[in-house]
């Protein structure tokens, strides 16, 4: 297999009839997927979502694909394609949008529904939009794109095959082959035989399900769960978590909540977002009198009641964990109650996610997830369709995407091992380039390409060493050192006073390192130093007296005051 290196340097120029792929994120990572197609001097720009922070990660608010490889040529992008709704591929939109407000989006209707309400959020301007689904062809400048349905967790998903002058390439985006999906829309494998008769030159595969054997299980499974621990849970309230754009699973609550007569309660403001979008558009259906909002709760017994909540990945300000905390504002968690999570575990959130239902046991609920029920599938397909895709497909080339680095290798090993050759499976993460070139697709370098964090209102103002303090300061806490020096002699006059937060609080700790620190300055002071090495001198006594003491190593503020 072809396979970045880590000395690759910039690539060079794009030959004459060549196709050139730049992902900026996705690949390495579940989330942040955004891809670029670059053909005679124009791009195509294919997803631009979100990354959700981890906990080595504090104060990010979400993570973006880095945009500075395309920055200075956003005025060559003919639009950006969205295979479907979910927030790690559509959620960056805005932000890339602030940067160029006037590019062309093209989606299926529901994606494109979603996609507007966020830039409403984002007091953003419509630009143009291209509603398209299946079977719909669109020219956009020398790309020609066709659309192909396929199955997801989401309604409405789309992959895209993409022709050029170079060959046709063929982007699955997220997929499955759910042969009985809740809205009979199936993924289109005659569409992906036609175009591999026609000839698939670079095929571009979700890969977050490869390592995992046969054959991901149906949605339908999942409405007879759901009845079963709704009658179990008769007599107490139920609250179920879920993705806020997981609009088949809400209709299988929603089902199941009618069925045992209870009323059914948006929590969380995405999940009334996005869920009013999808009644709106005819996706959810709502039996009427079934819906009321969260706030009246407290007018109905528990047992009549179920909340659909955001939070099944553990994120810190959603409605689950404040509810976890018991800190919501009019959702209490008693005795009794079930919660269910109906999300699989993203990779990076499993901390998170457990500490979410150890809150919610301890005050005594019911937590069904994914590890003791059968509440939830994933919405990506498994080795068995990935095989079936690649001998359907028959591509000349294939290149991975979705998944982290041992989610891509897996799928490249189902390619090769259904014949694809060995050097025409391209193994690339975020920033390598792949360039298709008379047929044969290969790695021709590496753009600079990292992660940008959204910190609040600042966007891309935190860097790793930034993030680095901080976990220094949660993890290990902060020492603050004053000393007085006379400006003439150097010699301290006033000090040291040691402070310290998140590691010992009792600042009569220190008395037994200042006559050490003192001397030290002392001496320092003797050689004619400036106040930054006295400061230096500070950092390395006071850091070592702490590591041998105490075997931590807070971050250490010193502070020279000349008088």
């Amino acid at each position: 297999m072809s396979r970045p290196h880590p000395e690759l340097s910039a690539p060079g120029p794009l030959p004459k009839e060549g196709l050139r792929v730049i992902p900026l994120g996705g690949l390495g990572d579940v989330g942040r997927n955004m891809t670029v197609f670059e053909y005679d001097g124009r791009l195509l720009v294919v997803d631009c979502g979100v990354l959700f922070p981890e906990d080595h990660q504090p104060g990010v608010d979400l993570i973006l694909p880095d945009f500075e490889p395309i920055r200075d040529r956003l005025d060559r992008v003919e639009a950006l394609v969205l295979t479907h709704g979910h927030e790690d591929h559509i959620g960056a939109t805005p932000y890339l949008l602030r940067e160029r407000g006037n590019i062309p989006l093209v989606g299926s209707k529901l994606t494109l529904a979603l996609l507007t309400s966020k830039l409403r959020e984002h007091r953003l301007k419509e630009t143009v939009q291209h509603v398209v689904k299946e079977g719909d062809t669109l020219r956009l400048g020398p790309f020609t794109l066709e659309f192909v349905a396929v199955n997801h967790s989401i309604p409405d998903a789309l992959a895209v095959a993409i022709r050029t002058g170079a060959g046709t390439v063929l982007h699955t985006g997220d997929f499955k082959m759910d042969q009985l999906p809740l809205d009979g829309r199936i993924t289109d494998l005659r569409a992906f035989a036609r175009l591999g008769v026609e000839g698939v030159d670079l095929f571009m595969v979700d890969s977050t399900n490869a390592e995992v054997p046969g054959f991901t299980t149906s949605e339908v499974e999942i409405g007879p769960v759901l009845d079963r621990v709704f009658h179990t849970s008769r007599d107490q309230r139920i609250i179920v978590a879920c993705f806020a754009s997981h609009i088949h699973r809400v209709q299988q609550v929603m089902d199941a909540a009618v069925a045992h007569g209870r009323k059914v309660a948006y929590v969380g403001r995405s999940m009334v977002r996005n869920m009013g979008v999808a009644r709106e558009l005819g996706y959810l259906t709502v039996p009427p009198n079934t819906l009321v909002d969260a706030k009246q709760l407290a007018d109905f017994p528990p047992e009549r009641t179920v909340l659909i909540s955001t939070g099944s990945q553990g994120e810190p300000l959603s409605a689950l964990s404040r509810i976890a905390q018991r800190s919501h504002n009019f959702v209490h968690i008693e005795e009794g109650d079930t919660v269910i999570l109906a999300s699989s575990l993203i990779p990076g959130n499993e901390n998170a996610v457990y500490r979410v239902i150890n809150g919610l046991s301890r005050w005594g609920a019911n937590v069904v997830h994914k590890g003791n029920a059968l509440v939830h599938v994933s919405g990506h397909a498994s080795a068995g369709e990935l095989l079936y895709c690649y001998n359907i497909v028959q591509p000349s080339n294939v290149l991975p995407i979705h998944g982290e680095i041992r989610h891509l290798r897996a799928n490249a090993d189902l390619a090769r091992r259904t014949g694809v050759p060995a050097d025409q499976v391209v193994l690339a993460e975020d920033g390598v380039v792949v360039d298709l070139v008379e047929g044969k697709a290969k790695v021709v370098g590496k753009v600079a390409c990292g992660y940008v964090f959204v910190d609040g209102s600042s966007v891309g103002d935190i860097t790793e060493s930034e993030l680095k303090d901080r976990r220094i300061l949660g993890e290990e806490g902060f020492i603050s050192v004053v000393v007085v020096v006379d400006s003439v002699t150097g010699k301290v006059s006033g000090g040291p006073e040691i402070h310290a937060r998140g590691f010992v609080e009792n600042d009569a700790t220190f008395d037994e390192i200042k006559p050490a620190l003192i001397e030290a300055l002392g001496a320092a002071a003797r050689e004619g130093v400036d106040s930054y090495q006295l400061q230096q001198t500070i950092r390395r006594v006071v850091g070592r007296w702490v590591s041998n003491k105490h075997r931590r190593r807070p971050m250490i503020i010193p502070v020279v005051v000349e008088a």
